[in-house]
């Protein structure tokens, strides 16, 4: 479990957890039940979707966060398993800009505009926790915050490495569309009542994370439980 003073106690606790399950339990009964108020929470109110047709799954996430970058695994198995009247979409958070998590929700968004955000998402992850990456918010060796922390600026460069020029890039992050975006995710954050990361929303209606599913194996079951709630009767 990680110890580094940068991290909030909850993340860094749901690292550690997330390391913990990853070593492997058996998958989740299919006639597995999950309780409101335990497993999954109830959002009042719920909240429009992005996807009109589909159920939609949003992982709020951000690229500066361990426990998000170690929950990829997971929320890959989750997308591969999602039923075809759902979708999975992206919400990156901003709540720690201690740890420049406003950079890279902004980075998120920029990526959107430019078309490259599939082909980028997970290199970003990499650029930050990979020992070589070139957007690494602490120090390979120390783990320390490093400082500066990247800027936009950085990010732009990084992005030249997947086929957009810099000047594109930060005329993207800083527009309009970029700031309106992050602006209706800061509001979203707060009417979801996501104060940590990674959490799934699903349907604008319910809250979960790894912890409440009270399993990593049980997570997907979870969601798609979840996802068929959601699609009875609709």
């Amino acid at each position: 479990m990680s110890t580094r003073p940068m991290f909030t106690r909850a993340a860094t606790v749901l690292f550690g957890w997330l390391a913990a399950f990853t070593l492997g339990h058996a998958q989740a009964p299919a006639s597995e039940t999950f309780t409101e108020g335990k497993n999954y929470f109830l959002i009042e109110p719920a909240q429009p979707g992005t996807v009109d047709g589909k159920v939609e799954v949003v992982e709020i996430f951000s690229y500066a966060c361990p426990a998000c970058n170690a929950f990829q695994p997971t929320i890959k198995k989750l997308r591969a398993a999602l039923p075809a009247n759902a979708v999975m979409t992206y919400l990156p958070a901003s709540f720690r800009p201690d740890e420049d998590w406003p950079v890279f929700q902004r980075a998120y968004y920029a990526a959107q505009a430019l078309g490259i955000a599939d082909k980028v998402h997970d290199a970003l992850f990499d650029a930050v926790w990979k020992d070589d990456g070139t957007l690494r918010i602490t120090d390979a060796k120390t783990h320390q915050p490093l400082k500066p922390m990247p800027s936009i600026e950085d990010v732009a460069k990084f992005f030249a490495g997947h086929g957009v020029s810099v000047d594109d890039a930060i005329g993207t992050a800083n527009s309009f569309a970029v700031n309106a975006k992050m602006k209706r995710a800061d509001a979203l954050l707060k009417a979801y009542g996501v104060d940590s990361t990674p959490t799934l929303v699903v349907a604008g209606k319910y809250r979960v994370t790894a912890r409440s599913a009270g399993d990593l194996d049980k997570l997907v079951p979870l969601v798609n439980y979840l996802v068929a709630k959601e699609s009875v009767g609709h």
